[in-house]
C-alpha cells in the first residue's frame, strides 16, 4: 500500500509539471524575423511577376491590371494540453496521462485593384522630370533610365526601330535619334566621372493660388581631363548650354526649348510597358493564330538598342530572374542577363513613382486557413 501511495504522489507531481507546461509561451519574437523575410520576398516576387505579366499582356493587346497587397495580418495560436487520470477499477491502481500541442497560423491578405483615378495616374500620366532625374543621383545609370522613360530630349527623339514602320507619316523625317543615344551615353560617362549634377528645388505652395511644385536643374561641371573635356563640350553643346549657363532647368515638353531650358518629353507607364512589349519575339504559331502580330523591327536589326530580353518557351524555365505563364507559353528573363535585370528593376521603380495614394473602388480581403 505504501508503494501505491508513493506512485500516486509521484504522478500528481508529474501532472503539476505538465499543467505548468501548458501555460503562456511567446512565439512572436521567434516568428517575427522569419515571417518578415519570407513575406517580404514573396511580395517582391509577386510584384515582379505582375510587372512582367502586364508587359506580356500588352504584347497580345490585352488589358493591364495590378492588384496591390495593402495589408497583411498574420495570426498565430498555440494550443497545448495535458491530463493525468487514474484507473480505479483495476488493481494495482494504474495512472495514465498525455500531453498535446498544436500551432495554428491564420494569415489574412487585403488586396486593392488599381482602377479609376488610380489607374489613370499610374498608367496614363507621363512621369515627372522632377521625380525622374533624381533617380540618377541615387546611382541608377542615367542612359538606361532615359532610354526607358524619355521619348525625346529637345529635338532629339528616342524613336526605336520597332516603333517606326515604313509608311508612317514621319518615315522620311530626320528625328535625330542617333543624337539622342549619343547624348544619353555621354551623360552616363559624366555621371560616372562625377561631373553631372542634378538639383531639386521646391517652390512652396501659394495659398489659394497654386500648389507646391518641384523644379529640377541639370549642371555639367568642367574638367581638366582632356578625354572628358571633349565629352563635356559635346554634351553642353547638344543640350544648348551657352558659355554663361551653369545650370539648365529640365521641364516637361517637346520641341525646341527656350533659353535656359531642356525639354524632356517623358513617357507614361503604359508607354514604357509598351516599348518592352513590342520587343518580345513570340512564337510563329501565335502570330499565325492571330493572337498577336509579328515583331515590327526591320529584318536583321530586331535587337538594336533593346534594353530587356524576354525569352519564351513551352517548358517551364529551371532558373530565371522572373517568369510568368500566359496563353500556353512561359515568358521569362534570364537570371544571368544582368542588363535585362537592370532595365526591369528600373521599370519597377518607375511604376512605384507613378503610383497614387487615392483609394481604389474595391477591396478584396482573403483569409487563408
Amino acid at each position: 500500500m505504501k508503494n501505491i501511495l508513493k506512485n500516486i504522489l509521484k504522478n500528481i507531481c508529474l501532472c503539476s509539471l505538465l499543467v505548468s507546461l501548458s501555460g503562456c509561451y511567446s512565439i512572436g519574437n521567434y516568428k517575427l524575423g522569419k515571417d518578415q523575410d519570407e513575406y517580404s520576398k514573396t511580395l517582391m516576387d509577386t510584384n515582379k511577376r505582375q510587372t512582367l505579366l502586364n508587359i506580356v499582356r500588352l504584347r497580345y493587346a490585352d488589358t493591364l491590371g495590378f492588384l496591390d497587397t495593402t495589408q497583411l495580418i498574420s495570426g498565430y495560436q498555440l494550443q497545448r494540453s495535458a491530463f493525468l487520470g487514474v484507473a480505479s477499477d483495476t488493481f494495482p491502481i494504474r495512472p495514465n496521462g498525455g500531453i498535446a500541442a498544436q500551432l495554428q497560423e491564420s494569415p489574412t491578405f487585403t488586396f486593392q485593384p488599381i482602377s479609376g483615378d488610380s489607374y489613370a495616374q499610374s498608367f496614363l500620366h507621363p512621369l515627372s522630370p522632377a521625380n525622374l532625374l533624381p533617380l540618377a543621383m541615387g546611382g541608377l545609370p542615367i542612359d538606361v533610365l532615359m532610354q526607358i522613360s524619355v521619348q525625346s530630349i529637345n529635338m532629339m527623339s528616342n524613336n526605336r526601330s520597332f516603333s517606326k514602320n515604313a509608311g508612317d507619316i514621319d518615315d522620311n523625317v530626320d528625328i535625330h535619334s542617333e543624337d539622342f543615344f549619343e547624348v544619353v551615353h555621354n551623360l552616363r560617362l559624366l555621371q560616372a566621372a562625377g561631373l553631372l549634377g542634378i538639383q531639386l528645388q521646391q517652390v512652396p505652395e501659394v495659398s489659394g493660388k497654386s500648389p507646391a511644385v518641384h523644379r529640377v536643374f541639370l549642371s555639367i561641371l568642367s574638367t581638366s581631363d582632356p578625354r572628358l573635356a571633349d565629352v563635356v563640350a559635346k554634351t553642353r553643346r547638344a543640350l544648348n548650354f551657352t558659355k554663361t549657363d551653369k545650370t539648365m532647368e529640365v521641364v516637361y515638353g517637346v520641341g525646341k526649348p527656350r533659353p535656359g531650358e531642356i525639354r524632356l518629353l517623358t513617357r507614361s507607364m503604359l508607354s514604357v510597358f509598351g516599348q518592352f512589349a513590342y520587343q518580345i519575339h513570340v512564337p510563329n504559331k501565335e502570330v499565325a493564330s492571330g493572337s498577336t502580330i509579328r515583331y515590327a523591327g526591320p529584318p536583321g536589326h530586331e535587337d538594336d538598342n533593346n534594353l530587356m530580353k524576354v525569352y519564351v518557351g513551352q517548358q517551364k524555365p529551371d532558373d530565371c530572374f522572373v517568369s510568368v505563364f500566359y496563353d500556353n507559353y512561359y515568358y521569362w528573363i534570364a537570371k544571368g542577363d544582368f542588363p535585362s535585370k537592370v532595365s526591369f528593376t528600373i521599370t519597377q521603380m518607375l511604376f512605384e513613382l507613378s503610383r497614387t495614394t487615392k483609394n481604389p473602388s474595391a477591396i478584396v480581403t482573403i483569409p487563408v486557413n
